[in-house]
């Protein structure tokens, strides 16, 4: 099968044929019908965070495709099943995370892509019980993005507990952030979406968000504070200076959601302010299964939009510098 394969942290992705995988008791052999890219496939081909993923691996975790092949003992899921392969790819199911619906806390969680291979391959194993269906109602590429940007914009938006009526200025919006604009909006929050790209100012505008800011030409904690100041603000962009922004554009009592990973993020609170304003910071940490679940659901429902480019995984290399450029809307699909 072909795949992008990390060979050495930092050097270009080869893409090779190399064997397809064989499922274990357990798995399932998943074969790819369209598969996404995240900004953590960089970080991970690159090694920038402080756990590094071991090479050779295959990265991605936004793989949707067809179930081929069982492993010993699968009963939850069919052949011919679809299906998606996320960023959780599996977990103990017995630790106090585990059980108490925070699944994606466990330390004993396998990751798509990062510490077990992924799904930028034409062929992908993942453990049946992490292997989310997929509903006949959202379209393969569609639902590639949503396993990871939907699902975890949609948890971060949850754990802010956004209110109708509260403001909300989502920092970053590609991938992550028009998703998140969405979400906000179905929890019936007024939307200021930031961003340093005109054009992805003008897409935040048409899926409806209430303000735009263009953060390279605008002060964007004034701009904000002017409105009245933000009750959630949530961190997107992999950029340390967009966190103290968005902890800046907050109102007394305000939330910050931290959710992009920048690789040499370090974010320092005043306390004094924290404490006597009130304002709670939060770590919002992708989705559990149930949350790509409704994901799903509001997405098959007509609830949300997802922008996306196809490209072939011939590509990827380009695909990459092109998102750290800066010049891909919101999220790049590799099709099968």
């Amino acid at each position: 099968m072909k795949a992008a394969v990390v060979t050495e942290l930092g050097a270009p992705l080869q893409v090779r044929d190399v064997p397809v995988p064989q499922p274990g008791p357990g798995q399932v052999l998943v074969r790819m019908e369209a598969s996404g890219l995240c900004h953590t496939d960089i970080h991970a081909a690159r090694g920038d965070w402080p756990v590094k993923p071991t090479p050779p691996f295959i990265p991605g975790h936004e793989g949707i495709g067809v179930v081929e092949e069982l492993g010993d003992g699968v009963t939850a899921r069919a052949v011919g099943d679809r299906v998606a392969i996320a960023w959780l790819g599996s977990a103990c199911g017995q630790c106090r995370h585990c059980i108490g619906g925070w699944e994606t806390l466990c330390e004993s969680q396998q990751n798509s892509g990062y510490s077990v291979d992924g799904a930028l391959a034409e062929y992908a194993v993942v453990a049946a019980d992490f292997a989310t269906p997929v509903p006949e109602g959202v379209s393969s590429s569609d639902a590639a993005p949503l396993t990871c940007a939907g699902v975890t914009t949609y948890k971060a938006i949850k754990v802010a507990g956004v209110a109708p009526a509260e403001t909300v200025a989502l920092f970053g919006i590609g991938g992550l952030g028009h998703l998140a604009l969405q979400y906000a909006r179905i929890a019936g929050g007024f939307v200021v979406a930031v961003d340093i790209q005109d054009d992805k100012l003008q897409m935040a505008r048409e899926l409806g968000a209430d303000e735009v800011v263009n953060a390279a030409t605008t002060d964007p904690v004034a701009a904000i504070q002017a409105l009245g100041g933000a009750d959630v603000a949530v961190a997107l962009a992999a950029s340390p200076a967009s966190f103290d922004q968005a902890y800046r554009s907050l109102r007394r009592g305000g939330r910050l959601v931290c959710v992009a990973l920048p690789a040499d993020g370090t974010m320092q609170l005043p306390i004094f302010d924290t404490v006597l304003s009130g304002k709670s910071v939060i770590g919002s940490i992708v989705g559990t299964r149930n949350d790509l679940t409704d994901v799903f659901a509001l997405h098959a429902a007509g609830r949300t939009k997802v922008i996306t480019v196809d490209r072939k995984l011939d590509d990827v290399n380009e695909a990459m510098a092109d998102v750290l450029a800066g010049h891909v809307p919101a999220r790049i699909v590799f099709q099968f």
